[in-house]
């Protein structure tokens, strides 16, 4: 892992995994939240940005794991990573 800040997943180089640092867990509605603990979300969780938001703010696809999923930008500003070396 690198010594690099923690930047929000949305900010990530597409396809260059990232390790959660740190989740803005009340920004969530609990209904968020628990469903973002369901996929496994959680600090020193690998994820991956494969696609992100585009300029108008639609969603951004995020690999955790061996899942795929698609989260809102706000979703993506609360979750802080750190680039993998």
């Amino acid at each position: 892992m690198s010594s690099s800040a923690s930047i929000p997943v949305g900010d990530l180089t597409a396809m260059h995994p990232g390790v959660v640092s740190a989740i803005d867990w009340h920004k969530f509605a609990a209904n968020e939240a628990r469903r973002l603990r369901e996929f496994g979300l959680d600090e020193g969780v690998e994820v991956e940005l494969l696609q992100p938001s585009g300029w108008l703010g639609g969603p951004m696809s995020l690999r955790i794991g061996r899942m795929t999923v698609a989260l809102r930008k706000h979703v993506g500003d609360a979750i802080h990573v750190v680039q993998a070396a």
